[in-house]
């Protein structure tokens, strides 16, 4: 994409764990986001990126966001999410939460960070 040219994004299946035959094509544009838990885990991408930013989630919060959607969209008993969850917590610490070290910023994760999102708007408004 950063060479201008288009990709095909596999589609994944959350209920089922497992990545679909579909997949989606997405278009250069003058500014790409890129976003995911595990990015700053790929070397190789990293050096493709300009700007790498942090999201940083209260861990109290990340749990609520998990029981909340794996229990709504994934079908999940709060049972079953707790449990995951001690290794979820465990594979965040070792593998996500390092990648802060690699960010150029590191934004604490609240709605209502307007200046943040400010900051964000105007490097994106500048690259567009």
């Amino acid at each position: 994409m950063k060479n201008g040219q288009a990709v095909e994004q596999p589609t994944y299946d959350y209920a089922t764990s497992s990545r679909q035959k579909q997949t989606t094509e997405i278009k250069p544009a003058p500014v790409l986001i890129l976003e995911g838990i595990l990015i700053f885990n790929h070397k190789q991408i990293l050096e493709l990126l300009d700007i790498k930013i942090f999201v940083d989630a209260d861990a109290d919060e990340r749990l609520l966001r998990i029981i909340d959607r794996d229990i709504k969209e994934r079908g999940q008993t709060l049972q079953s999410v707790l449990e995951r969850y001690i290794v979820v917590k465990e594979m965040h610490e070792q593998f996500v939460e390092p990648g802060k070290r690699l960010a150029n910023i590191i934004i604490p994760m609240d709605a209502d960070n307007k200046v943040a999102i400010q900051v964000l708007a105007d490097i994106i408004a500048r690259k567009a």
